[in-house]
């Protein structure tokens, strides 16, 4: 909500000296997300002047059209000679009122405006379009033009009212009121202790029988209407500029008069409003729910499929408006039309004014199916006060009756539903009780009334809520009021006392170190959002049956793109990984750990939790058990250079192996063994893909895998040669560790090396010959690697050699050789019942 400081200041007398700063701190005080103070205006210096076009001659000899123009600007030059100005502009003729600007005068944005000789002649001086002088687009995309009342020489920055300060306000979906100069003001009155003037506070005639007809079908959706004619419009009637200039301050843009006048009451009072061409009206006007499928046009030109939920305004020939929306192209306010030869203007003169109250969740619901959300949807999403749709009617029509001429019919509609004031039953000290401080009864009354509630009783009081304010439903609502307007600065810092002996679970602790792991590693953590859409799989080369592909859709997703929830974090990573090496950063080694989404076999439905307690173990589970499987991964990406060339070596580029220690490192924060053999799926190469296994309750299980990524991959993303990539599933990884890490036992003994070099079937993984050489060692093996593969003739045709470094040492003694060698012999032996190896040169 953008607010004029000038428009404010007509509801609410705030001090002369007040800044805009000023009031934005009080209203921040209050509750009020002020997000900017825009200064307009701001380095805007004169003389800029209303001026009058005497002559107008066309440049020949140019691309573009080119006019020489002189224009009386009065004694705003010294001289009161016409002034000289070359404009490109031609939306103006002879005679027309103007903004110009004199030399010596500077525009916004610093634009010094001085005589320069342009297209063969000097122009002294510039007629101005609202962009030049930061008013905003007026919809005519050409210079302003102004009504014949305003004299020539008249000061324009004061009649433009270009210097203003403009609050903009985020307001939070429980403040709807606010989304108006009447709530606005209504908070910073309260906040400067002032009293406000409500723009609301008109004289209203009295509904009566003869008014325009009004049938609603469906008061649940609609439970007031209220309805007024104005007839003997002028067409072509104007805006004046002190509505325009409001409109544009607040974000709108001027439309016509009708449609200006129903935005500036609805900006005034925050009452959406609608004005219907009444010569396209057919009958009586309606309210009922839409018919399934059914077919209509809103002012915007798009024709839509109507949902059988929606509410809609209607007469005899089918719906006219979508109801807290958009009205419809059928009745929408003619543009007025001269006829070039009569001169006569023809366009909307009679209209039929529309103030209702719609039902909040049904207009969201509306707005976000159609996603089309209008300043009208905006305002009753958040709860439009019902009680205002009289006096916005009213002041619809003493607007239209003042700037268009028309005349107000006696008729007033105003159709109603059956309904009573809330009212809050509250303890006197309760607001006490909740912030933890001492207020007292009086404060608390007096805070509550200022709100506009009515309170009654003593330690137990009874509050009638305003009819504005819909978001108070409870005690702790009315609570949370008194703290507000007391100052949340005043509360008291008090630390909560935990607990001893709780800290972090044992999963968060993985997650920790797994996190400091990957970053000790040189990797960067990098957060992505957790939305994908389904062609990812695709670019993967996930097979059609795959898993993964088996996604939770959202039902009003952020991004059509994006509409499921990951069940995998490489789209995000890689993603990353992209955009970064396309800004220029090659060597990236990048990891992310998060929550992925398993669509369950037979999707659950969530149950409604009660608010009004605590829910029960019972029906906490059952909503558990209606959630998606959200088990949490880990991943890295790699690309460019691994270890940097420099005057320390030539460095080397990332490869599938530094994604498979990567696993490596995450199976040891976890105190669990990673099996590591050749594998094939999806996304990495064939040849260079391997599978991540543990064992959890004496079963392997697969549980990632890492290695380079497939050719096609690469370039179906759009990523670097050779990217690599590791994703293993955290939590079946925890499973198969222990509850605790246990350090291990540092022996004081030395150490006694055994080197082995195995032939065995070039089928056979590394892996299956490792696992047997560390069964057969026994307990005094202290570490086991693969220091060399080898393949030719000397080891024969489909066969290789692995060589392996043994590190045996004993926790109380020193190692005889004898018993190193009889421990190598036992892994040797193992190693080639299990899996055929023989000692090479045997």
């Amino acid at each position: 909500m953008r607010v004029p400081l000038s428009w404010l200041r007509e509801y609410v007398d705030l001090p002369a000296g007040e800044t805009g700063r000023d009031v934005a701190a009080k209203l921040v005080d209050a509750g009020l997300e002020v997000e900017t103070v825009e200064q307009l205006g701001g380095g805007l210096k004169g003389p800029l002047v209303v001026g009058q076009v005497l002559t107008i001659e066309e440049l020949e000899g140019f691309r573009k059209p080119i006019r020489f123009c002189t224009v009386d600007v009065g004694q705003a030059n010294g001289t009161g000679e016409p002034q000289e100005i070359v404009c490109g502009a031609r939306n103006f003729s002879v005679g027309d009122k103007v903004v110009v600007v004199l030399p010596g005068a500077v525009l916004p944005g610093d634009f010094a405006i001085a005589s320069r000789k342009t297209y063969g002649r000097t122009s002294h001086g510039m007629i101005c379009s609202g962009d030049e002088l930061g008013m905003g687009d007026d919809g005519t995309h050409g210079i302003i033009v102004l009504p014949h009342e305003h004299e020539v020489g008249t000061d324009a920055i004061e009649l433009l009212q270009l210097v203003d300060e403009v609050l903009d306000i985020d307001i939070t979906p429980d403040r709807g009121y606010c989304m108006s100069m009447r709530g606005v003001a209504r908070e910073a009155a309260t906040a400067y202790g002032l009293p406000l003037r409500d723009p609301a506070l008109l004289d209203v005639p009295q509904p009566n029988s003869y008014g325009y007809p009004v049938k609603i079908d469906d008061p649940a959706g609609c439970d007031r209407f209220t309805a007024r004619t104005v007839t003997g419009l002028d067409p072509d009637a104007r805006s004046p500029i002190w509505l325009t200039r409001r409109l544009q301050k607040a974000g709108m843009r001027p439309i016509s008069l009708a449609v200006d006048i129903t935005n500036y009451v609805m900006l005034e009072l925050g009452q959406p409003l609608h004005a219907y061409d009444r010569s396209s009206i057919d009958g009586t006007i309606g309210v009922r729910r839409a018919e399934q499928g059914e077919k209509f046009t809103t002012l915007d030109g798009v024709k839509r499929t109507l949902d059988a939920e929606d509410l809609v305004i209607t007469d005899n020939s089918g719906p006219i408006g979508l109801a807290g929306v958009m009205g419809g192209a059928n009745t929408e306010i003619a543009d007025s039309v001269t006829d070039p030869e009569t001169g006569q203007v023809t366009g909307t003169t009679d209209v039929v004014i529309e103030a209702a109250h719609f039902d909040s969740v049904s207009i969201s619901r509306t707005a976000r199916r159609m996603k089309l959300s209008s300043e009208a949807s905006k305002r009753f999403e958040r709860g439009v006060d019902p009680q205002a749709a009289a006096a916005a009617a009213q002041r619809t029509v003493d607007l239209l009756v003042l700037l268009a001429g028309g005349t107000a019919e006696a008729g007033v509609t105003e159709v109603l539903a059956p309904g009573a004031p809330r009212t809050i039953a509250m303890p006197a000290d309760h607001p006490d009780r909740v912030a933890g401080m001492e207020y007292g009864r009086e404060t608390v009354v007096r805070r509550l009334q200022e709100i506009g509630c009515d309170v009654y009783g003593q330690d137990e009081l009874v509050v009638t809520v305003p009819s504005w304010r819909p978001d108070l439903a409870a005690p702790n609502d009315l609570a949370e009021e008194v703290i507000r307007l007391e100052g949340y600065g005043n509360l008291p810092s008090t630390l909560p006392q935990v607990p001893s002996g709780r800290g972090l679970t044992a999963r968060q602790q993985l997650h920790r170190r797994v996190g400091r792991a990957l970053a000790g590693a040189g990797y960067v953590e990098a957060l992505s959002y957790p939305f994908i859409g389904e062609g990812v799989f695709d670019q993967l080369q996930l097979p059609a049956h795959d898993a993964t592909r088996q996604v939770v859709k959202l039902v009003n997703p952020i991004s059509d793109e994006e509409p499921a929830l990951r069940t995998t974090l490489l789209p995000g990573l890689l993603g990353a990984l992209r955009r970064n090496d396309s800004r220029g950063s090659h060597d990236l080694a990048l990891f992310e750990t998060g929550s992925v989404f398993r669509a369950a076999a037979q999707p659950g439905v969530a149950v409604r939790l009660p608010v009004d307690r605590r829910p029960t173990d019972e029906e906490i589970a059952t909503l558990n058990a209606a959630l998606p499987a959200q088990p949490r991964y880990a991943a890295v990406v790699l690309a460019g250079a691994r270890e940097q060339a420099g005057w320390w070596g030539k460095g080397r580029p990332a490869d599938w192996a530094d994604a498979v220690q990567a696993a490596r490192s995450l199976a040891v924060e976890a105190g669990t063994e990673l099996v590591v053999r050749q594998g094939q799926y999806g996304p990495w190469h064939p040849g260079r893909c391997a599978e991540l296994v543990v064992t959890i309750d004496g079963v392997e299980q697969v549980i990632g895998h890492a290695g380079e990524l497939h050719p096609r991959v690469v370039k179906a993303m759009g990523l670097p040669a050779r990217t690599s990539a590791m994703e293993l599933d955290l939590d079946r990884l925890a499973a198969a560790g222990g509850e605790a890490l246990q350090a291990p036992r540092i022996s004081t003994f030395p150490v006694a090396t055994q080197d082995v070099a195995l032939i065995v079937d070039a089928s056979v993984p590394a892996s299956s010959v490792e696992a047997a050489l560390r069964k057969g060692a026994g307990e005094l093996l202290e570490s086991l690697r693969l220091f060399d593969v080898f393949t030719g003739e000397q080891v024969g045709e489909g066969k290789k050699s692995l060589a392996y470094a043994l590190r045996f040492r004993a926790a109380d003694r020193t190692l005889t050789a004898e018993e190193s060698t009889a421990a190598r012999d036992a892994a040797v032996a193992l190693a080639g019942e299990r899996t055929g190896a023989v000692l090479r040169g045997a």
